[in-house]
Order: structure tokens, then C-alpha cells, then sequence
């Protein structure tokens, strides 16, 4: 008689750390944020090249046109993420922006220029709200506003690159250097992410690919949403979007937007002029730079340690006193203080908007149902483009009058305390 001795159990394997797709992502946001700063690094030097001979009202157009195609990027492969997946779309996204940096480096007249700008933005305007969604998705419940932070801080790390590279290269090279840079993703991160970055395993249950649902969230630790779904409530843009104005989320979706169209107005308006405004004011260039770095500074430290305090009290009010010290410390730029004063009033507003955004985005993920997340990110930034577009052409407006630099900082003050009533309005939520 035969006997025979079960196989011994295989032991589970440890989940994998999220932190893999948060920093993925993280580096794709580090040159999301480098190739829409390094405008602002290089108008004072494309204002000053005689050759092309671009006035302040055409230079804060051209600042726009990347935005414009940022808002289309956005409001596109926000749907995109929720059709086709997140992983595909990101992907394609880098890609597609990193030749248009290469491309750009490359314009021989400012008519090119700005074509480029605007093509690069297609690309720029489908990676946030893709990095947002993943980065959400593979992060604890307890750390999805420090994770996203964190990743999204890439955007003022590379802020600060695109200062240093400015101070390190202008005047002395040619200002179409720095954008020859933006194209390095397509050899430091798109190898990575084609081997390495998971698609959405949230995506893959709603499409009914349940096996390979179940084999990411065993991988990762996550939670899995198996709730059995009729075809009708499957994710597609008309049902997200559907859930974004239904009765229970409409007023947030149009207050998000309104808070959104505020940050980022700030965001673009301050990273786009800051340099050229203290220069009118007698910094030199180099001088000028540094407070573009600072301002992205404080960014990276005051959203990190305001998404720590958001995720233990909750994002509304974080969110609310980040925008008010945006109000005064932006207030506190229009006088003389004194460089170390002017200084730690820049690393304030760096909190207080490209830091406030962070935090925006934050609350928007976490605020709707799983399905609906890229949407709702891509509707919230979407809208919120118009006011990046807006800030970089009144702020060019602005610098071409008589009415002298101050008034820059007192219209972006009064957008930061809209901003600040627009996000302490939005009704509590289930998910809050």
C-alpha cells in the first residue's frame, strides 16, 4: 500500500511596496514640472534675443499655448485612463512629450517655437492626472495624501532643476539648450516604466479581467473592489462623468474646478514671471533664478508636511490655510523687506500654490469612487488649465503696462483668497 505526503505549502510571497509606482511616477512628474518651468527660467533670456524680438504680451501668450494643449492633454486622457487604462496612457504621454521637447530645442524661429510649446502640452496634459490615479491606487488609505505629495512633489524638484540648469548655463549658452533636456524621459524613464509599471488593477477588474485583477492586488497587498457590476456601471467617460454631476458630487466637481482654475492660475502666473518681475525690480538674472528655485522649494517642503497634517484632520481645511498663505505671503513680495525676508515669503508662496495644488489634487482622488478617479482628475485639472493658460497672459499683461510690478502680486493674492472660499466650500463625503 501506497501512501502518499501532501507537498508542502507554498508560502505567500510578501506583497511588493507601492512606492515602486509612486516613484515612477514621481520621476515622470519631475520632468512634467522641469518642461513647464524652464519657460519661466528662460523668458527673461528669450525676451533679451534680438533675433526673434518677442515683446512681454507675446512672451506670456506663448507661455499659454503650452497650457492650452495641456488643458486638451488633460480633459482627454483623464477619459482615456478610464478606457484604456492608466499605464498605456502615461506611457504614450512621455513619450509623446519628450519629442516635443526635443523638437522644440530644435526651433529655428518663435512661430515654430510656440507651435512646439503647444504640441509639447498635448502630452504634459495626459501625465497628471494618469500619476495621480496610479499613485492613489497603490498607496495605504492611511498615506494616499503624503504618497501623492510626495510624487507630485516631482513637479517643484523639477522646478529647481530647471532653475539650476538656468544658472548654470545662462546667459553663456543658448536658452534652447535647456530644452533639449526635457527630452532625457525617453531614455531614463520610459525603459522603466515598460518593464516595471503595473496597469491599474482597478481598471482591469472593471474591464472583467478579474485573474489578472486579482494577481496585481496579491502582488501589491491592495484592496479589491469585486462588487459583480451590470455592464451600464462600468466605467466610460458618460457614466464617470455622470458620476462627477450626479446629485451627490455635483457641487464639489464645480467647486474643485473653481479651486483648481485658482491654483493653478498661481502655479503657472508666479513660475512663468517670478524670475522676469524681480529682475524689473533690480535683481540680476542669477538672483532672479534663485527665487524661482526657492519658490519650488518651499513647495516640495510645505506640501509634504501639509499632506502628512491632511491626512490626519482631513484635506478641507489644510487646504483652505494653504491657500490663505498664499494670500499673505504673496502680499509680502509687493514690499521691500529685504532679500533673506523676500526669501522666506517666496518659500511660503511655494506652499501656497504650486503646494496648494498638490494638495488639491489630493482631495479630488480621494474624494470619488475608485472607477470615476482619473475622471474626476482630469475634469478638475482640466478646468483648472484655463486658469494656468490665464495666469502666464495676465501676468504678461501686466509687466507690458504702466501700472508697475506690484500689481502682479495684488491680482495673484486676490486669486489665492477666491481660491481659498472655493475649497472651504465643498461639502463633506463619504470618502472624506
Amino acid at each position: 500500500m501506497t501512501s502518499t505526503t501532501p507537498a508542502p505549502s507554498t508560502p505567500r510571497e510578501k506583497p511588493r511596496s507601492g512606492l515602486l509606482v509612486v516613484g515612477i511616477c514621481f520621476l515622470t512628474i519631475v520632468f512634467d514640472g522641469y518642461d513647464l518651468v524652464v519657460y519661466g527660467a528662460t523668458v527673461p533670456s528669450i525676451l533679451a534675443y534680438q533675433e526673434w524680438d518677442v515683446s512681454p504680451e507675446q512672451a506670456g501668450s506663448i507661455g499659454s499655448y503650452a497650457l492650452i494643449g495641456m488643458l486638451i492633454g488633460t480633459l482627454v486622457a483623464g477619459a482615456l485612463t478610464d478606457l484604456l487604462g492608466r499605464r498605456k496612457v502615461l506611457i504614450a504621454c512621455v513619450a509623446w512629450f519628450s519629442v516635443g521637447m526635443a523638437l522644440t530645442a530644435l526651433s529655428p524661429n518663435v512661430e515654430t517655437f510656440a507651435v512646439l510649446r503647444f504640441l509639447s502640452g498635448l502630452g504634459l496634459g495626459g501625465v497628471v492626472p494618469t500619476a495621480i490615479a496610479l499613485t492613489v491606487e497603490y498607496s495605504p488609505a492611511h498615506r494616499r495624501q503624503f504618497n501623492n505629495a510626495l510624487m507630485y512633489s516631482g513637479y517643484s524638484v523639477g522646478g529647481i532643476l530647471a532653475a539650476v540648469a538656468g544658472l548654470a548655463l545662462l546667459p553663456e549658452a543658448s536658452f534652447t539648450v535647456l530644452y533639449a533636456v526635457g527630452a532625457l524621459p525617453l531614455i531614463v524613464i520610459l525603459p522603466v516604466a515598460l518593464i516595471w509599471l503595473p496597469e491599474s488593477a482597478a481598471w482591469l477588474a472593471s474591464k472583467g479581467r478579474m485573474e489578472e485583477a486579482r494577481a496585481l492586488a496579491d502582488r501589491f497587498g491592495l484592496t479589491l473592489d469585486e462588487t459583480p457590476r451590470e455592464e451600464a456601471d462600468r466605467p466610460g467617460l458618460r457614466n464617470s462623468l455622470g458620476v462627477l454631476f450626479s446629485q451627490q458630487y455635483r457641487s464639489q466637481t464645480v467647486l474643485f474646478a473653481a479651486a483648481s482654475f485658482c491654483g493653478l492660475l498661481l502655479v503657472y502666473g508666479l513660475n512663468t514671471w517670478l524670475p522676469n518681475i524681480m529682475t524689473e525690480a533690480g535683481y540680476d538674472l542669477g538672483n532672479s533664478l534663485t527665487f524661482l528655485l526657492v519658490l519650488n522649494a518651499g513647495a516640495i517642503i510645505g506640501a509634504l508636511g501639509a499632506s502628512r497634517v491632511a491626512d490626519r484632520v482631513g484635506s478641507r481645511p489644510v487646504t483652505t490655510a494653504a491657500f490663505a498663505a498664499a494670500v499673505v505671503s504673496i502680499l509680502g513680495l509687493s514690499v521691500d523687506l529685504g532679500t533673506p525676508l523676500l526669501m522666506a515669503l517666496v518659500a511660503v508662496a511655494g506652499l501656497g500654490s504650486v503646494g496648494t495644488q498638490i494638495l488639491i489634487n489630493g482631495f479630488v482622488a480621494t474624494h470619488y469612487p475608485d472607477n470615476s478617479r482619473a475622471t474626476a482628475l482630469g475634469w478638475s485639472l482640466g478646468v483648472g488649465r484655463l486658469g494656468a493658460i490665464l495666469g502666464p497672459t495676465l501676468g504678461g499683461l501686466v509687466v507690458g503696462s504702466a501700472l508697475g510690478v506690484d500689481w502682479n502680486f495684488y491680482l495673484f493674492a486676490a486669486v489665492a483668497a477666491v481660491g481659498a472660499v472655493a475649497i472651504s466650500l465643498v461639502p463633506r463625503s463619504r470618502k472624506i
